[in-house]
């Protein structure tokens, strides 16, 4: 009986390994993905609003609500559009 736990034991932590191996493999390859797209293909970070955005609200609340995305985001984010609900 002790034989069968051994090999129980045995295969449970070869699959443990197994698995962890692949999702290393798989964050690694995730990390440099990123890595690769943000070194030759980096945002500009250049935010343009639109001239129908200005014409509908003031200047002073568009400003606000790109300075509010920009500080939530960390920069990474861009306003496109503006509608009132």
């Amino acid at each position: 009986m002790t034989e069968y736990f051994n090999q129980a034991w045995v295969l449970l932590g070869v699959g443990m390994l197994t698995v962890f191996a692949v999702l290393m493999f798989v964050v690694l390859i995730g990390n440099f993905i990123i890595l690769f797209i943000n070194r030759f293909f980096p945002n500009t970070g250049i935010v343009t609003v639109g001239k129908n955005i200005q014409g509908r609200l003031e200047a002073s609340k568009v400003a606000a609500v790109v300075a509010a995305v920009k500080q939530v985001t960390g920069g990474r984010g861009s306003v496109i559009d503006i509608k009132k609900k």
